[in-house]
This record gives C-alpha cells, structure tokens and sequence, in this order.
C-alpha cells in the first residue's frame, strides 16, 4: 500500500451463520462442513475504496446499512470475510457508547486503559490525564465508575481520550448525536483541526455535517456501495433515496450538477445607482434558474421557475442584504393536489441550510387544492439576511400532504445560484438586519 494512502479496503465482505436453534450450532461442528445448518447473511459485500493522507471521508447509509460492521474492521474488531483492509498509522476510533470502557472502572481507570489499547505507555497517558480530564469537563464523576455515567458522560470522557493520543486516522461514528451542544462544538472545533494533517472517517445521517467536513462520501445501502464522490453530489442521492422509498414507481432522480447559469439576461434594479456608489455594499450578484440541475421526485408537479423580486414585483439580478424580498416559486400540477406544499432553503457553498420555509402551516386549516394542468405560485417575502462573501444556492420543492406525511413531487437542488462579491459581514454563517441599535451611557 502506498505511503500516501491511510486506509484502503478492497473487496472487503463480512458474512455471518445465522443458526436458528442453539443445537444446530453442534451438529455444524460434528457435519465437518459436509452439510449446513445454517442461513448466511452478509452484512457487507465487495465494498472497496480508499483514503488518502489528509482526505476526510464520510460515510452515508440508513440503519442496519452495514457503516458499523465496516468501521469494525477498519478498526480490526472484526476480521472480514471476504478482501483486505489495510490501515497506515495509528487509529483512534469513536464507535458505540463505551466501547473500550470497563463500567466497573472510574473514569480515571478508563482513560488509562483505553489510551493505553491506542497506543500510549502509562507514562505518557499521566503525562496527558490533566488535559484530558479538562476536554471531557465531567467534574468529580472522573473517579466514579463508569456505569454510573450518562451517555453524555460516556461520549465526553471517549472524544476527550482519542483527542489526546496523537491519532494518524480518526473514525467517528454517531458518537457527537449524544452530546451537548457546548461539548459538540468543542469536538468540531477539534475535528476541524485534525483535518489540516490526519484522516478522518466521519459516519452521520446529517448531510449537512457530511458536505461541511468531507472531501468525498460514500454511500451504502443493503450491504453494498452505492455510491462513491464528491461529499455533495452523494448527500444528495442520499436523501433522494429517503424519499424515494414508498413513493411508487413513478420516482426518478435526474438532472446534473453544473457552475451557475447566467444567460446574459439583464434585469433592471432601482437600486443600481446605490449598489455602485456604496462604500459599504453587501454586493449579491443573482443566477438565471436553472432547471435541468439535480432533482429527484414523482413529478405529479413540476417547478417551472424560482425568482427573486423586490416588493414591487420586479425581477433582481442584484440584491443588497437587508431589503425585503420576494421569492416566488411557480410550479405546474400534472395531478390533482388536494394540500400542495412549496417550500425553500438557502444553502451555503458546504450544502449547510441557513434559512428556509414552506406553505404547510400558513395553509394546513384551508389549504388550497390544484388541478391537473393549473399553474401553482407561491411567495415568501422577507427580509434578506447579510452574508459573508461567497456562493449561496437555493433550493426548492413542490410536495403534497402534510408535514409528516406527504409525496414529493419535485425536489431542486441548486435551482437557483448567487455570490456574494462584497461584503460588510465578516463573522458567523450570516448577519441580522437590525432595526436599531442603541448605546447610551447614565
């Protein structure tokens, strides 16, 4: 295995001997091969990729997908049936809740034990303790036992023990859905950082964590890969599929993911002669729609376009930040829609959704039907944020039902695109327009 590599599996497959009755595990050993007693179940099948030096890779799959059982023996808990994995460096693993841990040995005793599993001598690990006693933040628990902990507790003292242990590779699997928001961002904060010189393989259900932290996904589903590439373009065949499921045969995904469309078309803003004299502009430069981009649904409706307008109903192609604004999504219903729901969100360029909304709840005691052929048009009109400078896109999406329970009709992904060349906000993910803002002294 190259130098460059930290962890390749190639044709890796677990399989286990289901037996139905205890006895039959006895007459398997006694047949000497010569007759089975059991059903084989694979739990994973000719799954194969790599990690390079550096490279943080996520891993998408549904519970019971197989993510855990390929994580094990990247970790070498469990040995593969089939192929080889091979790792390049030391491996600090945050799998389930206390692994590694002896709920009847103190925190202190744990941290000694599990750093030294990962490769630490005694002396090292009391040399760290005080720092990692620090990062966990569990107090007096530290010297009681384990089992008295909460999963909170459980996922501080494991994070704050592989923080500590010098780990070429980090394997992260779920383990941050238990903690507090506080510790969740300390760990983040740390992840950040290990990503500039290790590897990192990040298992969530969160796609925006996956497209905010990872250089590539995959995607697995019944054992098997599905999908292999840019953390994006997999976060979203990912959710498509959860959609997908029980949606009838109608559901197809289609569409391709491309740079911003501009076709030239020019639109007159009022505002222009502000927008280039301003000394302090949040210059928003706005993308034609786009409506071959990526998109999944049964298509009983269809998007048709997704414009930005001033209060007055004209078309922007420029926007400021902080002036109230129209979306207007218009859609075209190809059934009868007795409760259609349109809905948005405004993503930044990591897939992570600033802001967004939809028609349910305006709507949920008298919602407004269609009929096949009409034409549906929903406005949202608010307050535009600021934003730092940078690409933003917009997504939207026609539905039918409630909103637990509905069919999606037509889901776009980056209908619409636009930049932020110019910006006065430079902190955070966006900026509040303030109505007024005070300071006084008595």
């Amino acid at each position: 295995m190259s130098y460059n590599i930290a962890v390749s599996a190639q044709g890796v497959g677990k399989r286990y001997n289901i037996f139905r009755k205890p006895e039959d595990r006895l007459k398997q050993m006694l047949s000497f091969g010569r007759k089975k007693y059991y059903a084989e179940y694979w739990a994973l099948q000719n799954v194969s990729f790599e990690v390079a030096r550096g490279e943080t890779l996520g891993i998408l799959g549904r519970n019971g997908a197989g993510k855990s059982t390929l994580l094990q023996m990247i970790c070498g808990i469990l040995r593969p049936t089939t192929g080889t994995v091979q790792v390049n460096g030391r491996i600090a693993a945050l799998l389930e809740l206390g692994a590694g841990f002896n709920p009847e040995f103190t925190g202190r005793e744990n941290v000694f034990l599990a750093a030294t599993i990962l490769g630490l001598e005694h002396w090292q690990v009391a040399e760290r303790f005080e720092a990692i006693a620090e990062f966990a933040g569990i107090g007096d628990f530290m010297e009681q036992p384990v089992k008295l902990y909460s999963s909170g507790m459980y996922a501080r003292l494991a994070f704050a023990v592989a923080a500590h242990v010098d780990a070429d590779i980090l394997v992260v699997d779920e383990i941050l859905a238990v903690g507090d928001a506080a510790f969740t961002q300390k760990c983040m904060r740390f992840i950040q950082g290990f990503r500039e010189h290790g590897s990192l393989l990040f298992v969530s259900h969160d796609t925006g964590s996956i497209n905010n932290l990872c250089d590539r996904a995959i995607w697995i589903d019944k054992g098997e890969m599905r999908g292999e590439g840019p953390a994006k373009d997999i976060a979203f065949s990912y959710i498509a599929s959860l959609y997908g499921d029980g949606e009838g045969d109608g559901f197809q995904i289609g569409g391709e993911r491309k740079a911003p469309v501009n076709q030239g078309r020019r639109v007159d803003d009022p505002r222009r002669e502000m927008l280039e004299s301003s000394q302090k502009r949040n210059d928003i430069e706005v993308f034609d729609f786009d409506p071959n981009g990526p998109w999944f649904g049964d298509r009983g409706a269809t998007i048709l376009d997704a414009r930005l307008l001033d209060v007055e109903g004209r078309e922007l192609n420029a926007v400021t930040g902080g002036e109230e604004v129209v979306l207007e999504v218009r859609a075209e219903a190809h059934v009868d829609l007795e409760r259609p729901i349109v809905g948005f969100y405004i993503k930044d360029k990591l897939g992570q959704n600033l802001f967004g909304d939809n028609t349910f709840l305006t709507y949920a005691t008298a919602p407004v039907a269609a009929r096949d052929g009409e034409l549906v048009v929903a406005r949202f009109h608010f307050q535009l944020p600021f934003l730092p400078t940078g690409d933003y896109s917009v997504n939207v999406a026609i539905a039918n039902g409630t909103q637990t329970d509905h069919v999606q009709h037509h889901w776009m992904d980056d209908a619409r695109f636009f930049r932020v060349t110019a910006s006065h906000f430079a902190k955070g993910i966006l900026g509040i327009p303030m109505l007024d803002i005070e300071l006084t002294t008595a």
